[in-house]
């Protein structure tokens, strides 16, 4: 129950802590697994909690946070849960309207068109007055969890970020933002490290209302080459590291995991595997042994199976879970899915999925 909101000190303790000990590297009896978007639209009671609510609105709201946050963890022993937001919540914390256009997705009002329009954003963002509530549905559902699994909070990384910024929503090429990049890099650096500032103390924030661990989301990553991304995506990952780490020291706060997920980014996998982070997502374009080949046996690897994969019947679903632990082995090692859950899956597939990975993972590592 997701009813009173208590102070951030005094959390129950935590039961299960598999997630959190394969993101440090330590050994684990099972792998654990968890799955991007997994509070969502596939559950028929997340379509109910959400019926009459605006999305953003749902955002603001710590409350519905909290239980669209515990719904998959009713379902599935899933290892840890991620808090229910939005990645979107930054540029409006800069100022920026964002509204969700049914059928259409997540649309910006008014974009970014020239360079003169940095001057509209904020430049300096009190994150607690701003993206408060997000703080507020972090500490009320950590209490909620009651200790059961770790939970994980997140943020969009700045080259993400900026792209939707400019193209104002979804886009195949990215090719507005991009021209940016191309015809405007002082302006486009700018930006870049207005949001790797907020980004940061948004991030600090989150560990000081009690997240437990951390994934940066870096999903058009794909649009870059291995240059474009060298100067204007990894720069900005790697600062956002070192800058969470160096503040949650100053401020006494837990040193908790940090994911980095930079989708279909493997021209970067031995540039991330050194950024600055605990553990690396991986999407499903890439063979877990060559993924672990180019990270190396000290950080932590997360991902990868196809969530198409989830449509196959349930047999499969294990066959091909069990391939994908032996490719990755079962340490220092997260099972996800190498991108978030669609809409139309059938929840027993995820569940069969989750199971999988406990029954393999376990049989594995006693034999």
């Amino acid at each position: 129950s997701c009813s009173l909101l208590r102070s951030p000190k005094g959390f129950p303790k935590l039961k299960n802590d598999t997630f959190l000990r394969a993101a440090r590297g330590e050994e684990t009896e099972h792998t654990p697994v968890w799955c991007m978007r997994q509070a969502g639209r596939y559950l028929p009671e997340f379509r109910e909690t959400r019926a009459s609510q605006d999305f953003f609105a749902t955002c603001r709201s710590p409350k519905l946070c909290c239980e669209l946050t515990l719904q998959p963890l009713r379902r599935f022993p899933l290892d840890a849960a991620i808090i229910f937001s939005d990645i979107l919540v930054v540029p409006q914390a800069l100022g920026m309207e964002v509204v969700m256009v049914p059928g259409k997705g997540p649309t910006f009002t008014e974009p970014l068109k020239e360079v003169e329009d940095l001057l509209k954003l904020r430049q300096k963002v009190d994150v607690t007055a701003e993206l408060g509530y997000v703080f507020q549905a972090i500490t009320l559902t950590r209490h909620s969890l009651e200790g059961k699994v770790p939970l994980i909070g997140f943020s969009g990384a700045p080259w993400t970020l900026m792209s939707y910024m400019i193209e104002g929503g979804g886009s195949t090429t990215m090719a507005k933002a991009k021209s940016w990049l191309y015809r405007h890099p002082e302006a486009s650096h700018r930006l870049l490290r207005l949001l790797a500032d907020v980004i940061t103390d948004y991030l600090v924030g989150q560990v000081a209302a009690g997240a437990q661990a951390l994934q940066l989301f870096e999903s058009h990553a794909g649009h870059l080459g291995p240059e474009l991304f060298q100067d204007f995506a990894l720069p900005y990952i790697r600062d956002i590291a070192q800058a969470v780490k160096s503040k949650l020291k100053e401020e006494a706060l837990p040193l908790v995991p940090m994911i980095i997920f930079a989708k279909d980014a493997h021209y970067a996998l031995r540039d991330l595997a050194h950024a600055g982070y605990e553990v690396v997502g991986l999407d499903w374009t890439i063979r877990p042994q060559e993924a672990r080949a180019q990270i190396g046996k000290d950080v932590t690897l997360q991902g990868n199976l196809d969530p198409c994969a989830l449509y196959a019947p349930k047999e499969k679903i294990g066959e091909l879970v069990k391939q994908m632990l032996e490719g990755f082995g079962t340490q220092r090692y997260i099972a996800n899915l190498g991108h978030g859950l669609y809409p139309d899956m059938n929840p027993e597939h995820v569940g069969a999925f989750v199971e999988a990975v406990h029954a393999h993972s376990r049989h594995i590592n006693k034999h």
